[in-house]
C-alpha cells in the first residue's frame, strides 16, 4: 500500500493473523549503458510499493495488464529474486532479506506453479525424478518411499501413476502443468505462487485445472497468491482481488464488490472489457471504455498517479500528489483522489475528445 504502513487485511478467521503479509515491496531493475565499463543510467520500476495480504486457506487474485508486475510480485514472495526494499513476512517472520540457507525451512512452505507447463519442467529427467527431487531436497520421506509417495502425488493430480518412468515431452500442456501441480505439492506447502497457471493451455483444459486447483486448496488448506490477467478466472477461484498497473496496487476489494461497483477508473476499464454473458442472454450489451494514450515507460512513470496520463477524470493533483491507497468500505481500497462508483457519461466524453485528437494527429491510440 503506498503512503501507509499496512497492508489491506484478509485472513480466513476473524482475529487470525494473515499467513502472508507484504508491505511496500521494491524492485528496480537497473538499466546499463556503455562498452566495458558499463554504467546505470536508470532504473526500470517494476514493483514500487506493492503491499497485501493473503489469510489461511483462501486466495488473493492479482490482475492486471502484461508488464505491470504481477509476475515480478510473485518471483519476489518466493525469493526467487531479491527485493530492492519493503517487506515479506510469512507467519509473522521477515523472509525478504534472509540468506540462502535461512530460506531453506521456507523454500519448503512457499512453493510456485509456473506460467509455462513446457519449459519450466526440465526435459532430461524423468516425471518421476522431478517430484522426487523435492522429497529428497527436504527430507519430506525416507529413501525407500519415495517412489511410492511420488505415485501418490501422481494420482491426487489426475494422473497415470504408471507414467513416472516417462519424460515431460510425452505429455500435452494439460498434463505437464498437472506435473509442476504435483511438483509444488510434494513439499506439502502452506502457500502456493500460481503464475498465470492456465494462460498457456485450452478453454477446455483451463476447467480441469482449475477445478483441481479449488480441490486441493480445500483438501489440503493450501493459501494461493493467484496472478492472473483473465478476469473471470480470477472471479471463480479468488474471493479477494488485486488490481495492478504499472508496478502499483490501486484497488483491493472482495471479488463481489469488486466486479459489481470498482471505483478506480483503471478497474473500471478492465472490466467494461469481459464479456458479460448474463447481459447478453437478455439482449444487453456493456459499455466499453477505451483507454487512449500508450502506457508510459517503468523507467519514467508519471508523476501522481501513474494512470493520470489515460485517465478521464485526472486533474492537476493528480500530476503534483500520489494517491494513496485508501479505505472506502469494509475490505475495499482505492488508490484514487476521485473515487467513485462507474459512470459512463464522462469516459464517453473523453473517448470523443482523444479520438478527435488522434484522427487530427495529436495522439496515438492504445486499447485496453
Amino acid at each position: 500500500m503506498t503512503n501507509t504502513s499496512t497492508a489491506p487485511s484478509q485472513s480466513s478467521t476473524a482475529g487470525d493473523p494473515p499467513l502472508l503479509e507484504v508491505e511496500n515491496l521494491v524492485k528496480h531493475f537497473p538499466v546499463r549503458s556503455g562498452g566495458v565499463f558499463r554504467r546505470v543510467v536508470g532504473q526500470v520500476r517494476a514493483v514500487d510499493g506493492v503491499s497485501f495480504t493473503v489469510g489461511r486457506g483462501t486466495s488473493l487474485g492479482l490482475v492486471g495488464e502484461s508488464g505491470c508486475g504481477k509476475s515480478t510480485t510473485g518471483r519476489l514472495v518466493t525469493r526467487l529474486l531479491d527485493p530492492s526494499s519493503g517487506h515479506i513476512r510469512f507467519e509473522g517472520t521477515d523472509i525478504a532479506y534472509l540468506s540462502q540457507k535461512e530460506l531453506m525451512p521456507y523454500r519448503r512452505e512457499i512453493q510456485m506453479i509456473f506460467q509455462d507447463p513446457y519449459s519450466s519442467l526440465n526435459p532430461r529427467h524423468t516425471v518421476g525424478s522431478i517430484i522426487a527431487t523435492p522429497l529428497r531436497v527436504h527430507n519430506i520421506v525416507p529413501k525407500n518411499k519415495i517412489e511410492s509417495q511420488v505415485r501418490e502425488l501422481l494420482e491426487v493430480v489426475g494422473l497415470n501413476p504408471e507414467h513416472s518412468n516417462r519424460y515431460p515431452g510425452e505429455f500435452s500442456g494439460g498434463q505437464r502443468q498437472r506435473i509442476g501441480i504435483a511438483r509444488a505439492l510434494a513439499v506439502r506447502p502452506k502457500l502456493i505462487v500460481a503464475d498465470e497457471p492456465v494462460s498457456a493451455l485450452d478453454v477446455s483444459i483451463q476447467a480441469q485445472v482449475m477445478n483441481l486447483l479449488e480441490d486441493l486448496q480445500k483438501e489440503f488448506g493450501i493459501s494461493f497468491l493467484f496472478i492472473a490477467h483473465d478476469l473471470a478466472v480470477v472471479r471463480h477461484f479468488c474471493p479477494q482481488v488485486a488490481v495492478m498497473y504499472l508496478g502499483k496496487i490501486v484497488e483491493i476489494a472482495d471479488r463481489d464488490r469488486l466486479y459489481k461497483q470498482p471505483h478506480h477508473p483503471y478497474t473500471q476499464a478492465l472490466l467494461s472489457a469481459v464479456p458479460d454473458m448474463q447481459q447478453a442472454r437478455v439482449g444487453g450489451r456493456r459499455e466499453r471504455i477505451r483507454l487512449f494514450g500508450d502506457v508510459p515507460s517503468p523507467i519514467d512513470p508519471p508523476s501522481g498517479c501513474r494512470f493520470r496520463t489515460r485517465c478521464w477524470k485526472a486533474q492537476d493533483i493528480c500530476a503534483q500528489e500520489e494517491p494513496p491507497l485508501r479505505r472506502l468500505a469494509d475490505g475495499h481500497f482505492t488508490a484514487c483522489h476521485f473515487a467513485a462508483p462507474p459512470t459512463l457519461k464522462d469516459a464517453k466524453e473523453s473517448q470523443v475528445a482523444a479520438a478527435d485528437a488522434a484522427s487530427s494527429g495529436e495522439a496515438v491510440t492504445a486499447q485496453v
